[in-house]
């Protein structure tokens, strides 16, 4: 089968951590990756207000990137101006009426106030 395609998804940039170097530790020193990634479905789950002496607004959301694409929970996306971090591990979802897998899906969460 082909993979879908969804002409009225959203244009997402993909913001991939690579290794750029270590410190004078020997840890790791992380770099970006933007990396645009067109037509992906993407909804809001859900959005919450936490008031408990600050205001902090904590929004879920799911994206489907294209089938094969490379991203893991220390990754984020830009989307519709906010900056998500990805929660959790992607998965391959499967659809048990039509066989289709149409790609990585990730939960999505922007912490704000």
């Amino acid at each position: 089968m082909t993979a879908p395609v969804f002409p009225f998804g959203e244009t997402l940039i993909l913001v991939s951590k690579t290794v750029a170097g270590w410190d004078s530790d020997g840890n790791d020193r992380l770099a970006d990756v933007r990396t645009t990634v067109p037509r992906c479905p993407v909804w809001q789950e859900s959005s919450s207000e936490l008031i408990q002496g600050q205001d902090t607004v904590i929004t879920r959301t799911v994206a489907v990137l294209p089938k094969g694409t490379d991203v893991s929970a220390i990754d984020g996306i830009e989307w519709n101006g906010g900056s998500y971090k990805v929660d959790g591990d992607p998965a391959v979802f499967t659809s048990p009426f039509t066989g289709l897998t149409p790609g990585v899906v990730v939960q999505l969460e922007k912490v704000g106030g």
